[in-house]
């Protein structure tokens, strides 16, 4: 299975989901989601495997979101709308963010991600 992991280098949780990713025997791809911003294609793609609600791909705990008051903003803007916005900026996508052959995962919980990836 090719996993590819999006995050960000001074990320704590990033981080730890990377140690348990190597623990776990799992290789992956580590993409740098600052530099390496996913595109609004990309994100339309994952978040229709993912099966995840939209609001899921957002960091609700991030600067960028906060200054953009999106708690607010978000219910009344379209799908189309919310991918436009966070293909704008990789600090307002939840991280890390995996996406693997058959499964898309926001952030790190280690009890998901063994069900998940570990098949």
């Amino acid at each position: 299975m090719e996993v590819t992991v999006l995050c960000y280098s001074r990320c704590t949780t990033c981080k730890k989901a990377l140690i348990w990713l190597e623990e776990n025997g799992i290789a992956y791809r580590e993409r740098p989601i600052k530099e390496e911003n996913p595109s609004k294609e990309e994100l339309a793609a994952w978040y229709k495997k993912s099966g995840l609600p939209l609001k899921r791909f957002f960091n609700t705990s991030g600067n960028v979101y906060k200054e953009l008051k999106l708690k607010d903003k978000l219910p009344g803007m379209s799908e189309e709308e919310q991918l436009e916005l966070l293909a704008t900026d990789g600090m307002l996508v939840k991280r890390p963010l995996v996406v693997a052959d058959n499964v898309v995962l926001t952030g790190f919980k280690e009890d998901e991600w063994k069900v998940l990836l570990e098949q």
